[in-house]
């Protein structure tokens, strides 16, 4: 008797023993389970010693650029891009304004009547402050912003620095169409962007296609905009398909994808007058 309910005793603890075991490791497959499913959307941010627009920017050049967004009203479009076009001009002739227009367009498939001007001040914010001064006393300048206020529903700007690891947009022949990339980022996911657009932007270079990235320093903080040209929508489409053909391509994605907040995609025609055509 005594044999067997020792024989008793010991199944019972034998079972209450695989009863644990398999409650710890169900329970370790649910933690690492969370564990996973949590790291696709939490995002563990590394203490930075530097700004970010130090670590990321172009050390060897000192430009700063800006982007404008201009609503213009629909029945005002031509006579806005013909007088926009005339003032650029005169700015690119005077030497003594140290800035010049990169590229302006008129958006075709996004924000209708929508004109986007990138200018460039060679020189930083020293450039920009001097170009302000000069414009705010040159009265054929204050005489143009009078007009154009009047074909004008809404307008924004953001000062931007380029990428170092991007090209820097120079002016180009046409005819191409552009798309402009705007990614609104999670705040405190800009250098572990960069760094991995530092290794994806070799991915994207086979068709010349590449023009310019850029991240906000005034104005909507964490934007990040990619300027891409292509010969039509067509070219687009393969361009843009053959980098998920290439290994690596989908790593970039996978990885940059939780770090956005939102996103935008802006199909653009250059005006005439614009050096990137």
């Amino acid at each position: 008797m005594a044999k067997a309910g020792s024989l008793r005793t010991t199944g019972r603890a034998l079972h209450t023993s695989v009863r644990l075991q398999r409650a710890a490791a169900r329970g370790f497959s649910e933690s690492s389970d969370r564990g996973w499913f949590r790291s696709l959307f939490v995002h563990k941010v590394e203490a930075r010693k530097d700004a970010h627009s130090n670590l990321l920017s172009k050390r060897e050049t000192s430009s700063l650029y800006k982007i404008q967004f201009h609503d213009v009203k629909p029945e005002c479009l031509d006579a806005y891009n013909s007088l926009e076009a005339e003032v650029q001009k005169k700015l690119h002739q005077d030497q003594d304004f140290p800035c010049e227009v990169v590229g302006s367009w008129n958006t075709w498939y996004g924000e209708q009547d929508q004109a986007v001007h990138l200018w460039r001040y060679r020189g930083g914010y020293p450039a920009l402050t001097e170009c302000l001064q000069k414009l705010r006393v040159n009265k054929e300048y204050l005489e143009f912003r009078k007009e154009r206020s009047k074909m004008l529903i809404s307008r924004r700007n953001q000062l931007l620095l380029e990428f170092s690891f991007w090209n820097e947009p120079l002016p180009r022949r046409g005819p191409n169409i552009y798309e402009l990339r705007t990614y609104n980022l999670k705040p405190g996911t800009m250098l572990e962007w960069g760094n991995r657009w530092a290794r994806a932007i070799k991915y994207r270079q086979s068709n010349n296609e590449a023009v310019g990235g850029f991240f906000s320093q005034i104005g909507d903080l964490y934007v990040v905009h990619h300027l891409w040209a292509y010969e039509s929508l067509q070219s687009r489409e393969e361009t843009r398909n053959s980098a998920w053909r290439k290994e690596g391509w989908d790593v970039n994605v996978y990885y940059t994808v939780p770090l956005i907040r939102s996103m935008e995609s802006r199909i653009m025609i250059p005006t005439e007058s614009s050096p990137l055509q």
